[in-house]
């Protein structure tokens, strides 16, 4: 079995990751008076539907991943993917509004002093604050099959409902009799860990389709709209986790919080170990060579400080593996921390 090892140290992704809160307001401010009516028209939406629990799906629209990683100021960066029925589109073009709210309100505020009353008075019309909320436009270009679309927020750790909408454009003219615009609103939950708090963890597993490098990081506008570009690569993530005997299963993950030594150098084990299931259970199948992240495997430069990246991952071939469902248990030891954690993949190998 050939296996491809992929350790990329020095991506450094932090750089290139929002803060939460402005995106909208800063957009808005650009837009058409029948964009801005377009997005006051979603908006509305929204809000009925948090409070009827009404919500149209006209374009089938449907969650399909969300995945975590380290953003600047103790925030989360994550990044996720929704789908929707292309042939349902009118035609070729679609607005996409997402919006984060967290689910523990925040705590009530102290008594405020008499002269400080009148201020929060006046703050009791204000529109309400989110904690990320953002809006664009989607380009489909295909008509066949689910078509996704991604898109990110970054938020400190909590637990969060997200919405989303994706609606047609309203035409300036609508023809007598026209239906209305398809539109389609949903709304996930998505527990975001605490990756700033010292303890050995890790980002999401990222099953790719494959890793494309990056001549420079993305703009502003280009990050929106391909989340999963981090620094000079571009992480283009599997559907699905179902793979003919021809294919590989293509893994990356980050690794955070580790210990180092004097050189400001971790020692890291990293072990990739397969079952398959069987009835009642599972059973050990095969494994690989663990990988050894240290000062003698790590390029010389790497450095913590400078904002590199710890990152481990491996391509597998499929080939040897009967066809049934698999676990990969992905096993991560700070040898100078002293501590070790777990990841699992599920993943099925088909005929063919």
């Amino acid at each position: 079995m050939v296996i491809r090892r992929r350790v990329v140290a020095l991506c450094s992704a932090a750089a290139l990751l929002f803060g939460s809160g402005t995106l909208l307001a800063q957009q808005i401010k650009k837009l058409s008076d029948a964009q801005k009516r377009e997005i006051q028209e979603i908006v509305k939406m929204i809000d009925g539907a948090a409070t009827t629990q009404a919500a149209p799906n006209d374009l089938s629209l449907t969650w399909v991943r969300e995945d975590v990683l380290k953003a600047l100021g103790n925030q989360q960066y994550v990044p996720f993917t929704v789908s929707i029925d292309p042939s349902k589109l009118s035609g070729g073009n679609a607005t996409i509004y997402w919006r984060v709210v967290a689910r523990t309100p925040a705590p009530p505020p102290a008594a405020a002093p008499a002269n400080a009353r009148n201020e929060q008075n006046d703050r009791k019309g204000a529109k309400p604050e989110y904690a990320y909320e953002d809006v664009g436009s989607v380009s489909v270009d295909s008509k066949q099959g689910p078509y996704g679309i991604s898109r990110s927020f970054a938020v400190g750790p909590g637990s969060y409902d997200v919405w989303v909408v994706v609606k047609e454009p309203t035409p300036q003219r609508p023809q007598r009799n026209a239906p209305p615009p398809k539109v389609s609103l949903i709304k996930q939950a998505v527990e975001v860990p605490d990756l700033w708090n010292g303890e050995l963890n890790t980002s999401s597993v990222f099953v790719t389709q494959r890793i494309d490098p990056l001549p420079a990081p993305l703009t502003p506008q280009q990050q929106v709209e391909r989340p999963y570009a981090l620094g000079t690569m571009e992480i283009v993530p599997v559907v699905e986790t179902k793979f003919t005997k021809k294919a590989e299963l293509s893994t990356l993950l980050m690794i955070y919080n580790v210990k180092t030594d004097a050189a400001n150098k971790p020692d890291v084990s990293v072990e990739y170990n397969f079952y398959r299931k069987e009835a009642g259970g599972e059973k050990f199948f095969n494994k690989t060579s663990p990988q050894s992240l240290n000062a003698q495997t790590l390029p010389p430069q790497f450095d913590f400080s400078a904002g590199h990246q710890l990152q481990s991952g491996q391509a597998v071939p499929l080939t040897s593996f009967p066809e049934g469902d698999y676990r990969l248990e992905i096993k991560i030891t700070d040898k100078l921390g002293a501590k070790s954690l777990t990841r699992n993949v599920n993943f099925t190998v088909l005929g063919g």
